[in-house]
């Protein structure tokens, strides 16, 4: 697997005689927030093709993704940061991963220019896939039409990308990012492939987990998150094992929080977690963020949330005991 970072590296990598894509690649372009079930059929079909030609599977993405670009803070709640979308692409099974800066300058191509650029003289692709509904170059002037004009002069073909659904409905970044608003984690699951989770590196906080009495572990997180609030939730450590605990993510507006955050309590924990990276899994949400009068009106909100998660968990605990295929 290999992370190609930039139009430059992409050029600097084409010239080189040992250059993976020396023989071209099978690519696909999206921003795969989530790689969800859809997008592992996408995934599916290039790796499938690049196999069959003999040739390594690529995925384009931009960082920060479109729709950032142009929209800033209005835009979309990720679902995954940009590590973990590449961990997600990894597992997956993809071979190389090229990652392009979207800015003012990468937003002027026109789409003959991005094509020639990036798919022909960096990629030397092959063969893409793509929805039908594919537009790239500025003012969105390239589609699938002028991919497969050019692609028959250029040697490359391109291929539609297989809709998956579930209950009627195409799978989406933007179905799940609702199901999630809703509380519907189970369901969000169900689309992801996985249950909902975030990982992240622990760094200092506000040491508030001394005052109470629980560990804490703080993410800070690069963009807005697709959940906001307090959840019951399962902690991977390091070490592999799992860890019980609640949540908050959002902003902290009790502290005046500016960027988003992950705080995670844990129970019955003695230790550090500093500079680990973990996993956090959204179980069962609890409430939504608010903000307190004091730090000592939040630590006994804290308190009665360690009360509400312990019971929701014995009662789970209950439940599977009662059904034990549940």
């Amino acid at each position: 697997m290999r992370l190609i970072r930039g139009l430059t590296n992409l050029k600097m990598l084409s010239r080189q005689v040992d250059s993976p894509l020396a023989q071209g690649c099978v690519a696909t372009i999206g921003n795969f927030d989530g790689v969800h079930l859809g997008h592992q059929t996408i995934i599916d079909q290039v790796k499938n093709k690049a196999r069959a030609l003999n040739l390594p599977s690529v995925v384009m993405i931009f960082e920060p993704q479109p729709r950032e670009f142009f929209q800033g803070m209005e835009a979309p709640p990720r679902l995954m940061g940009f590590r973990q979308k590449f961990e997600a692409l990894l597992a997956a099974g993809i071979d190389i991963v090229l990652c392009l800066k979207f800015d003012g300058t990468f937003r002027s191509y026109s789409g003959m220019g991005f094509i020639d650029d990036v798919l022909i003289g960096g990629l030397a692709v092959r063969h893409l896939v793509v929805g039908d509904d594919f537009r790239f170059g500025c003012d969105r002037a390239g589609d699938f039409t002028l991919l497969e004009k050019v692609g028959k002069t250029a040697g490359f073909t391109v291929e539609n990308t297989r809709t998956v659904t579930v209950a009627g409905e195409r799978i989406s970044s933007t179905r799940i990012r609702n199901l999630l608003l809703d509380n519907e984690l189970e369901k969000a699951a169900s689309l992801l492939g996985a249950p909902y989770h975030v990982r992240g590196r622990v760094v200092y906080g506000r040491q508030l987990g001394r005052q109470i009495g629980s560990p804490t572990a703080n993410i800070l997180l690069h963009q807005m998150p697709a959940l906001r609030g307090v959840y019951v939730v399962g902690v991977t450590l390091e070490d592999g094992t799992v860890q019980d605990g609640i949540a908050n993510i959002g902003l902290r507006p009790t502290v005046d929080g500016k960027q988003p955050a992950l705080e995670v309590h844990l129970f019955d924990f003695a230790g550090t977690l500093y500079g680990q990276r973990i996993e956090v899994v959204f179980r069962h949400g609890l409430r939504d963020e608010e903000k307190f009068d004091s730090i000592d009106a939040l630590k006994a909100q804290i308190a009665r949330d360690f009360d509400a998660a312990r019971a929701w968990l014995a009662e789970r605990s209950e439940q599977s005991i009662a059904d034990p295929n549940d």
